[in-house]
């Protein structure tokens, strides 16, 4: 589930939480690395979760609808495609999927207005009325309704970011990960009629298909401890790259980001330098300043040439 690019941003938070407060241990450091790995398959959990709340909405809503005093003739015989569905139905048909959420403990009981704009909004939107208007129904055409909704009306919805703030401290900005995950789930669950439970690692799926490759958990793991031990060198090699009235400018995060690609290139020889600052450039595009992707690719690339000639890495 998790490949190196979101591992790597998960180093980059533990060890500025390092930066910031010194008083962390590396024991400390790595369990809080586990913590934030768990959380993220946690929140896809939670958001899976809101296929069969949606569609318990919308049934609610249709049988209430039934219930008016002059209900229209479209009202007493609804079209119940979407109350329907199959992915809703193969979730909660689960078992491991209901002990799984059950353990979450969460869910979105308490979150019907959210759930009744969402239903609002999607009963507007034209993939929606097109499924709902289909001459014939398929797990496969639900699941592919259900990756529009996932797609199209989750990522920015500034309630949802306030729900999901509330529920976790890691689960803040991920959302967009996350959402792809489900969809890469929805489609399977489309192809195969069955949902299953994705491994925590990107090399754990890919092992299973009968590659040879490395662990993603002894990857950051190492990329952690590295960085960890060695911070204190690190950061005085970016202090001392700059001139001193520069030094009074470094922004934590990019010293940061130096440092992991400084202890990746030295725990991970195989990996190409390039691909490895390439990595933390893009990471500074969203959690440094403007400048940054600047500064952090060229003194990376400059620190990395001279310990590879001093025969440091």
């Amino acid at each position: 589930m998790l490949n190196r690019r979101i591992l790597r941003i998960k180093a980059f938070k533990v060890l500025y939480a390092y930066a910031q407060n010194p008083e962390m241990s590396l024991k400390e450091a790595l369990q809080s690395l586990e913590l934030s790995c768990e959380a993220t398959r946690e929140e896809y959990l939670y958001m899976l979760q809101l296929i069969p709340a949606l569609t318990s909405e919308a049934a609610r809503r249709t049988e209430a609808a039934r219930g008016k005093f002059n209900p229209t003739e479209e009202e007493l015989h609804p079209n119940m495609r979407f109350v329907n569905n199959g992915i809703s139905a193969l979730l909660e048909g689960d078992p491991d999927f209901g002990r799984l959420t059950e353990k979450l403990k969460r869910n979105w009981d308490n979150n019907d207005a959210f759930l009744h704009k969402l239903y609002e909004n999607l009963k507007t939107r034209p993939y929606y009325q097109e499924y709902m208007s289909a001459p014939s129904t398929s797990l496969k055409a639900d699941a592919a309704l259900w990756s529009s909704v996932f797609s199209e009306e989750l990522e920015d919805d500034q309630d949802l970011e306030a729900i999901l703030e509330d529920l976790s401290i890691y689960w803040t900005d991920e959302l967009p990960y996350v959402l792809g995950c489900c969809i890469r789930s929805l489609e399977e669950m489309g192809r195969t009629g069955r949902w299953d439970y994705p491994p925590l690692y990107q090399s754990d799926i890919m092992k299973a298909r009968g590659k040879a490759v490395e662990s993603d958990r002894d990857f950051v793991h190492t990329l952690v401890s590295a960085a960890y031990g060695r911070f204190k060198e690190y950061y005085d090699l970016v202090a001392g790259s700059v001139s001193k009235w520069d030094q009074d400018r470094l922004y934590v995060t990019d010293i940061v980001l130096i440092a992991l690609g400084l202890a990746e290139a030295e725990s991970f020889p195989e990996i190409p330098a390039r691909v490895s600052i390439n990595e933390y450039v893009e990471i500074s595009k969203y959690y440094s300043t403007p400048k940054s992707r600047t500064f952090v690719n060229g003194l990376l690339d400059k620190l990395i040439k001279e310990r590879v000639k001093n025969k440091i890495v």
